[in-house]
Formats: C-alpha cells, sequence, structure tokens
C-alpha cells in the first residue's frame, strides 16, 4: 500500500451527466458493433510540451473515487484498481479547487511509481483573474507545480463550455484572456513541466459553442473532450463525433480527459460501449490518451454513475482494454 496525503475534492461536474428519463431509447449492444468512426487520424509526431504523445499507441489513465476522501482512502483507491486490472496505470487524474496546491505526498507517491499527473484544476471567475485578484494563488500553484520537477498535465477550468459555469467565464473571449494571463504567470515562475490541456465537453461541440473558447495552437498542447453515455446512449464516436472533426484540423494531440457510461444502462450495454470506446480510439490515431471516470458522485441518479467496479462485464470490457498493447505504448 502507498502512503502519503490527498487534498479534498471539491465539485466534481460532469459534462453530459444531467438527470434523465430511464426511458430514452437506447440502441442494443448489436448496434456499436458496426464500423467505428475513424476521423482524427493525424499520427503526429505532435509538440506536445513537457508531456511527451507516445508515438505509437495511447496512454491509459483514471479518476477513481475513493471510498473516503483521506490520504489512505486515495491511495488504496489507485491501488485497488490497479491490482484488479493487473496493471499501473499511465496517467492519474486529480480534481484541485482554484486555493488547493499540487503536489501533495500522494501526488509524490504517484510520480515516484511512474504515473503522469492529470490536474484537473478549477479557477475561479475569469474577469477576477485579470483584475490581478488571484495572483498569489496563481503563482503559489505554479511554484508548487514547478517544484514537483516531473512533467504534468494541466486542465485549467476543464469543462469552461458548461452552462452552469457562465457566471464565472463570463465569455469565451474572458476565457481565453484569463488562460493567456494564468500561462503568462506561470512562464515567470518558470513553470516549463506543464503541458496545457484545453478540454471542453462534448455537448458543448455538440451545441457548437465549445469551439470558441479555444485560446489557439500557440497556447495548447493537448486538445481535450469529457464524453458520457448518461443521459443519453449512444456510441462515443457519435457522441465526441463533432469534437473529433475539430480537433482533427489543429496539430495537437488528443486527450479524453473523462469518459464513461452510466449503470443505467445495463451491464451488456455497457461493456458493449466499452468495447465500441477502444475500437473507436484505435481508428483516431491522434489519440495519444484515454481516461476512464470510475467513480458515482454522491447524491446522484443512475445516468451519473459510472464506477466499473462490481459490475463484472462493464470491467471486464475495460480490462480488455488497458491490457491491450495498443495502450502500453
Amino acid at each position: 500500500m502507498r502512503r502519503g496525503f490527498v487534498a479534498f475534492i471539491g465539485f466534481l461536474l460532469l459534462a453530459g451527466c444531467s438527470a434523465a428519463d430511464k426511458k430514452d431509447k437506447a440502441p442494443p449492444p448489436s448496434d456499436l458493433s458496426g464500423k467505428p468512426a475513424a476521423i482524427a487520424l493525424d499520427r503526429g509526431p505532435f509538440e506536445s510540451g513537457p508531456v511527451r504523445a507516445p508515438s505509437e499507441g495511447a496512454l491509459v489513465g483514471a479518476w477513481i473515487k475513493p471510498e473516503e476522501l483521506t490520504h489512505v482512502g486515495r491511495l488504496a483507491a489507485v491501488d485497488s484498481l490497479e491490482n484488479d486490472l493487473g496493471r499501473r496505470l499511465s496517467i492519474i487524474n486529480t480534481y484541485r479547487r482554484f486555493e488547493q496546491p499540487v503536489g501533495t505526498a500522494s501526488d509524490q507517491e504517484f510520480l515516484a511509481d511512474g504515473a503522469t499527473l492529470m490536474i484537473s484544476w478549477a479557477t475561479g471567475d475569469n474577469r477576477s483573474i485579470l483584475d490581478g485578484d488571484y495572483d498569489d494563488l496563481i503563482r503559489k500553484q505554479a511554484v508548487a507545480i514547478r517544484k514537483i520537477h516531473r512533467p504534468v498535465l494541466l486542465r485549467m477550468r476543464w469543462e469552461m463550455d458548461r452552462p452552469n459555469l457562465r457566471a464565472t467565464m463570463w465569455s469565451a473571449e474572458d476565457y481565453i484572456a484569463a488562460w493567456k494571463y494564468v500561462r503568462g504567470i506561470f512562464r515567470e515562475e518558470r513553470a516549463d513541466n506543464v503541458s496545457w490541456v484545453w478540454c471542453p465537453t462534448a455537448e458543448g461541440f455538440i451545441r457548437g459553442d465549445a469551439p470558441s473558447f479555444y485560446p489557439g495552437d500557440d497556447q495548447v498542447d493537448w486538445t481535450c473532450v469529457d464524453v458520457y453515455a448518461g443521459e443519453t446512449f449512444q456510441p462515443i464516436g457519435q457522441l465526441m463525433g463533432p469534437f473529433l472533426r475539430f480537433a482533427a484540423g489543429h496539430p495537437k494531440p488528443i486527450i479524453i480527459g473523462e469518459f464513461g457510461v452510466a449503470k443505467a444502462w445495463g451491464s451488456q450495454r455497457r461493456a458493449a460501449w466499452l468495447k465500441d470506446a477502444e475500437r473507436t480510439f484505435k481508428a483516431n490515431p491522434q489519440i495519444k490518451a484515454v481516461a476512464y471516470f470510475d467513480s458515482d458522485p454522491d447524491g446522484s441518479g443512475p445516468t451519473r454513475q459510472f464506477q466499473l467496479t462490481g459490475d463484472k462485464p462493464a470491467f471486464k470490457a475495460f480490462q480488455s482494454l488497458v491490457r491491450d498493447r495498443y495502450f502500453n505504448p
């Protein structure tokens, strides 16, 4: 068992996971057996910042919700999943509020085991950032990340396109300005071990508003999307098709920052969806990393329950994915 410390996790609001009527029409598993969407075909090589995209295949990781939000609970959750999978994860996703520093003892444990941290950082009001109200906080985070001395993936305010974040995002222009402002402070503090990950929701691309938040190819190291079969059950290629078409137009590696299929759809459909996800990832070689959201958030309905442990068919499908040589580059 690893030993360390983990910061308390704040709100984890998922894209595509609002409550839904379980009567939504869902295709049977056989409908997922067709040819997967093949859209993002660029194989690189890519300039991806300090966290290098593999030349072949894709890295695999996860967020694993612990039973108890303690240092022991966090480490035990990761250990348990890795033991069940029969391999170490390449990426450990971790969520931090704006004021929570990176570099805890548990972070160091994961890094020492060879994992790459993906830091999902919930930054604050963009206009307050631009007014300089959080300069000290941002500098402290930049210094903390620099002191890790290892490359990290940083998802600055992931899912910024969610409608419920408009009050603090203000506009796409404000988000882009804040992104550049924060990057400027990191540069001043010589925190040059960061790969900057831009990660909206699949729904934002379906609506058409997510692309307006893109800071530019000179600002982004990895493009990213969070995609769920939550309230609707569709092939993952269909759910993230608009994103893949956008990403194919930019010379950046892709990371699927969060993906999951809800328990509401039943074990066999979940397993079929995950098998289709594996095929879709392989059919789009620009996808260089994927991270499952292995969590049942407290107080959420069946369309927000994504944990795989205890669901043998679904877990077996995910285990098959992570053990495939393609995801062990």
